[in-house]
């Protein structure tokens, strides 16, 4: 595993399940807890330097996202951590910021969420999304817009398609270690 990019802060350093993919060109610093089948892609700098992060079981963060947390402070004693749940795809570019993120999560390319928001089971955020702090996201709908609004119930097509985009980058992730073999 690329080593270079992955390092400690105030002795603490990130720690991996099994069968994980990081790309060599993502940043883990720090206090991050990865997952089984987890896979990071280019260009992802996670920094869990004042607070801690921790990515659930086959989820996937692509290419060029920033994932970060907030400073333990006394008027917010536990800061806010960032936890991501199981069989979440974060796309492209997206900004994550102390926020929890429950399990079969599709947030799409582009969006924003920030501190204190909670994000229920089976959600989709769309691309582009700004999700304002201490927002709570109900399970089974879809949300959009700047700021975020809540636009519809999910389908069952779009239930199925959150597990299936997480299996999807499970096998991604396999063809890219299997070509580091």
């Amino acid at each position: 595993m690329n080593t270079i990019n992955i390092r400690p802060f105030k002795n603490t350093s990130p720690t991996f399940g099994k069968n994980t993919y990081i790309d060599t060109s993502a940043v883990l610093i720090g206090d991050i807890s990865i997952g089984d089948e987890v896979s990071i892609w280019p260009l992802v700098a996670i920094r869990g330097d004042v607070n801690s992060i921790s990515i659930g079981n086959r989820s996937n963060v692509q290419d060029g996202s920033v994932l970060h947390v907030t400073h333990k402070n006394s008027n917010n004693p536990n800061g806010y951590p960032l936890i991501i749940g199981e069989d979440v795809t974060i796309g492209h570019k997206c900004m994550l910021h102390g926020c929890t993120v429950g399990n079969r999560i599709l947030v799409g390319m582009g969006a924003i969420i920030m501190d204190g928001v909670v994000v229920e089971d089976d959600v989709f955020i769309g691309a582009g999304t700004l999700v304002p702090p201490n927002k709570i996201l109900k399970s089974g709908y879809l949300y959009v817009g700047n700021p975020m609004k809540q636009a519809r119930k999910l389908k069952d097509s779009e239930f199925q398609f959150l597990k299936k985009s997480a299996e999807n980058y499970v096998r991604f992730k396999n063809e890219y270690l299997d070509e580091e073999a």
